[in-house]
């Protein structure tokens, strides 16, 4: 899943930017509230992990306004500030869940995954279409019971897939999802990964939907 990560702190967005991106997200990173407004514009996140002390505009009004505007994007505020009335305020602004400085980086991981769940409309930690299972926490999955051995991006996309289960998704949409900038995208790289997940799944799983994009059905095998 791509996150868009909103913090001015360079050794905690690197830090941060490292530990997701070791959890299997794509992360954008951008340090200040104008900028991050720009790429929520012009991008498509499954979540973002948002700082309140931003520069140029803060964390809180760049909330509003992305709430105002009809975006409905999980937000996750990362802040030092401790209070019950900071938490009340950025709760009551839009965001979904709030983290306190200093924090696990796999509490974080872990936050995000259920926000995204949430938000696709999915209650269970675990992902089931047909007979593949997938566990995001765990980073794996199975087919049929027995262990199917993926790279990191085919998992990502295999998520992305199953948490779309029944709805087509264009190449563009899951290029987006899949990749974070400054990343080298080969022009037949999304092919070649959904190839590879027929191979080792099952050439139905995945169907090709001509000149609209990739679709995983419901049930597995409709």
């Amino acid at each position: 899943m791509r996150i868009l990560l909103v913090e001015d702190d360079k050794l905690l967005g690197d830090g941060v930017q490292a530990g997701l991106s070791q959890a299997g997200c794509s992360v954008d990173w951008v340090k200040d509230g104008v900028a991050a407004e720009l790429a929520l514009k012009t991008g498509e996140y499954a979540a973002v992990v948002l700082d309140l002390g931003l520069p140029r505009l803060t964390g809180l009004e760049l909330l509003r306004r992305l709430r105002a505007a009809g975006n409905k994007v999980p937000v996750l505020i990362l802040t030092a500030r401790d209070t019950v009335e900071d938490r009340i305020k950025g709760l009551d602004c839009g965001a979904d869940d709030y983290l306190v400085k200093p924090f696990d980086l796999h509490e974080l991981a872990a936050r995000l995954r259920a926000l995204v769940r949430r938000s696709r409309g999915e209650a269970a930690p675990r992902l089931c279409v047909g007979e593949v299972d997938l566990d995001p926490a765990a980073r794996c999955a199975t087919f049929r019971g027995e262990p199917v051995e993926l790279s990191s991006r085919e998992f990502a996309l295999l998520h992305e897939l199953m948490l779309n289960a029944g709805r087509v998704l264009s190449r563009e949409q899951l290029g987006e999802r899949l990749y974070s900038w400054g990343e080298e995208i080969e022009s037949n790289a999304l092919e070649v990964h959904i190839h590879h997940l027929r191979r080792k799944l099952a050439p139905e799983l995945i169907r090709t939907v001509r000149g609209v994009g990739y679709l995983m059905p419901r049930a597995g095998h409709e």
